[in-house]
C-alpha cells in the first residue's frame, strides 16, 4: 500500500519520490506566485500585465519537456 500511495507515480516519470517531491513543490511555489500577482493585477491594472501568463507558460514548457 505505501508502495502505491508513495511510489509508484513517481516512478511513472523516473523519478524517486524526493526528486519527485522537489519538482511540485517548486511547480506549486510558481502556480502560487502565477496567482498572487494575478491578484495584484486585478487591484491594479498597470502591475504584472504578462507575469502570470509567463510563469504559466514557463510551467507548461516544464510539463511537456519532462523527461
Amino acid at each position: 500500500m505505501l508502495q502505491r500511495i508513495f511510489l509508484d507515480h513517481p516512478a511513472t516519470v523516473n523519478e524517486s519520490f524526493f526528486q519527485h517531491m522537489r519538482f511540485a513543490l517548486s511547480f506549486a511555489g510558481l502556480l502560487l506566485a502565477a496567482g498572487g500577482a494575478a491578484l495584484v493585477h486585478a487591484l491594479i491594472p498597470c502591475l504584472f500585465e504578462k507575469t502570470a501568463g509567463n510563469i504559466i507558460r514557463q510551467l507548461y514548457h516544464r510539463i511537456e519537456n519532462r523527461h
